[in-house]
């Protein structure tokens, strides 16, 4: 392909979150920040976490299971008590993690008139807020069935954005916009060995702040890699 065709695509700018733009995991640290409002029993839920954690290093998570696990305090507590205590969380957690480096990289991209979307495998309740304090209103993060009242069941609406479903969701994001993967130019920051699929299907694929293995996959392959953290 020539580059000019490729220069005349719509450039898009996709992020991972945790660990990409932020240096922390928010799914863990918004349930960390749960259990010191006394919203859980501390004790059951790092049992918990701790199980699911070694599920998803043995590639056997359930993330059906996992999201009922990580919704439960805030469908326990309601909209009301649940949105004042993430906008504390915001305050006293995220806002002091994101970087001037991160902020840099995301204007960056806006400033070339790039597209900017997260994509993320932590669910939206977390991460809508997250993605709106750099600016970036495109978000696709694991979506929440909602009951009558517009609040979260716990089981999880369509695909959900986590490994190989980060392709698929990005497939559909792109049909929404009667847009195909032809169509543009991607780029894609991650930390992650789990997005292998969007990297590879990626224009260019960025491992960023990545650990001992997507950096030598990178190192290998010739993909850059970009050290924020």
């Amino acid at each position: 392909m020539s580059s000019k065709k490729v220069n005349a695509r719509r450039k898009l700018a996709l992020f991972d979150l945790d660990h990409t733009l932020i240096p922390i995991d928010s799914d863990y640290e918004w349930g960390e920040f749960t259990i010191a409002l006394g919203w859980c029993d501390a004790t059951e839920f790092k049992r918990r976490n701790a199980e699911f954690f070694e599920q998803y290093r043995a590639g056997t998570l359930d993330v059906h299971d996992y999201v009922r696990f990580a919704t439960q305090a805030i469908r326990t507590q309601g909209a009301i008590k649940s949105e004042a205590a993430h906008a504390r969380f915001m305050g006293e957690v995220v806002q002091k993690v994101i970087t001037v480096q991160a902020q840099a990289l995301v204007q960056q991209h806006r400033a070339a008139g790039d597209e900017l979307v997260i994509v993320t495998a932590t669910n939206e309740f977390v991460t809508r807020p997250i993605a709106e304090a750099f600016g970036v209103n495109e978000l696709i993060a694991v979506e929440l069935e909602r009951d009558a009242l517009g609040w979260p069941t716990g089981e999880i609406k369509g695909t959900p954005s986590a490994r190989e479903g980060k392709v698929t969701r990005m497939a559909q994001w792109l049909a929404a916009r009667n847009l195909g993967w032809d169509d543009v130019e991607t780029t894609f920051y991650t930390d992650s060995m789990n997005d292998l699929a969007l990297l590879e299907k990626a224009t260019h694929p960025v491992a960023t702040n990545p650990d001992d293995r997507l950096r030598a996959l990178a190192t290998e392959r010739g993909w850059r890699i970009l050290d924020l953290f």
